[in-house]
């Protein structure tokens, strides 16, 4: 049976034309270290590093390409983030969607002293945005937020929210695990000061590698999660006191981020706006042919536009995760059931504590392969 993988906000699959032959050249051809090794192959290497820094710079139209910092993924990023210059006393806002990426980091940090709040969303996961300016107070530091929601799809008004918090002094932190990739995200535009990055979701990218972008100012508030080797200033036992190496202990992933500088050649070859048309496409017909299966309520808006290629359902008559077992046992169909580690998001579209049943698409999904997950979902919700 071909599988149909309906799983991309988890891991999008397949990844980008280029990427594991490009890892695999890397480990096989080139394999040694960057900042380490005093010969060619090493500063090639560096090269590359460099070129896959300023590939990221410019797409999400940052400041300076040495700021532009790798990580393990997007988790490790928010934490390095959070933790490295929020303190005690310290107050933040973040929205009703957020992943447990950057709920748990703060809840972490609570037992320190800081406190947060929750910018409401409606039920249909649209921001209250008007709620912020009353929810600041004199000791907020911060607002952080998800640009796109893992379970409903909504994309969030990070240029609105920025402008709040430029006008208030307050750093803007925003999670783009969903939507870095083909949705436009400026730095600039949005005012803001860490955005937070994967590489094997939108990106196109292999697991491992994603990242942050900082700016100097926030950069310089930030102490290191991390403390080693950098193949720098190597006779100071302190950490660096310059980008990115302050921010980079240990070796970096250097077969990830050859295969996510091969997802971004991807990326700048193709019209993004095209492909985008095609998941808007994709997750129309799926919402329209949802909201005619009598056994399945949709979850989040039915606006097709301005959203993530994601669409989560509730089944009225039977279990989630019995739905989703049946669709892979008898259809061949891949997709994720549960809380998404996004149980406030689930609070605020009220599918807690159950859950929902999610599809996420890519581009290089079809209609018929649509059209066959809804035949399927017809048919397990009528039994």
């Amino acid at each position: 049976m071909k599988g149909i993988y309906f799983d991309n906000a988890s891991t999008s699959w397949p990844k980008a034309p280029g990427v594991a032959s490009e890892m695999a050249d890397y480990l096989e051809n080139i394999g040694c270290n960057v900042g380490r090794g005093s010969y060619e192959r090493a500063y090639a290497v560096s090269r590359r590093v460099y070129e896959t820094r300023e590939k990221l710079r410019c797409l999400f139209d940052a400041e300076d390409n040495k700021n532009v910092i790798f990580t393990a993924n997007v988790t490790q990023a928010v934490n390095m983030v959070l933790k490295g210059f929020l303190r005690q006393g310290d107050h933040v806002l973040i929205s009703g969607l957020e992943h447990n990426a950057v709920v748990r980091p703060l809840e972490h940090l609570k037992q320190t002293g800081l406190t947060c709040d929750v910018i409401p969303c409606d039920n249909l996961g649209n921001l209250e945005v008007t709620c912020i300016e009353k929810m600041i107070k004199p000791e907020t530091r911060a607002v952080v937020m998800t640009h796109g929601s893992n379970v409903s799809g909504n994309i969030l008004p990070i240029e609105s929210v920025g402008r709040i918090c430029k006008s208030h002094g307050l750093h803007f932190i925003v999670d783009t695990a969903q939507t870095a990739g083909l949705h436009n995200v400026s730095m600039k535009r949005a005012n803001i000061s860490a955005l937070c990055f994967t590489g094997h979701k939108g990106l196109m990218g292999p697991q491992g590698i994603g990242g942050f972008l900082v700016t100097d100012e926030l950069a310089e508030q930030m102490a290191p999660l991390l403390d080693g080797g950098t193949g720098s200033v190597s006779d100071q036992l302190d950490m660096p006191d310059f980008l990115p190496d302050r921010f980079e202990a240990g070796t970096l992933n250097l077969p990830g981020i050859y295969g996510l500088s091969s997802a971004l050649d991807y990326l700048n070859s193709v019209d993004k706006n095209e492909l985008l048309m095609i998941e808007e496409q994709l997750t129309k017909a799926f919402i329209r042919g949802i909201e005619a299966i009598d056994g399945l309520q949709l979850v989040g808006t039915a606006d097709h536009r301005n959203r993530c290629a994601l669409v989560s359902v509730d089944c009225l008559t039977k279990d989630n995760a019995q739905v989703a077992f049946e669709l892979d046992r008898d259809y061949g169909i891949m997709t994720r059931v549960g809380m998404h580690c996004a149980p406030l998001a689930h609070r605020s579209l009220e599918t807690y504590p159950q859950g929902t049943l999610r599809f996420s698409f890519s581009h290089f999904n079809t209609l018929d392969e649509v059209a066959c997950a809804l035949e399927a979902l017809q048919k397990i919700t009528a039994e």
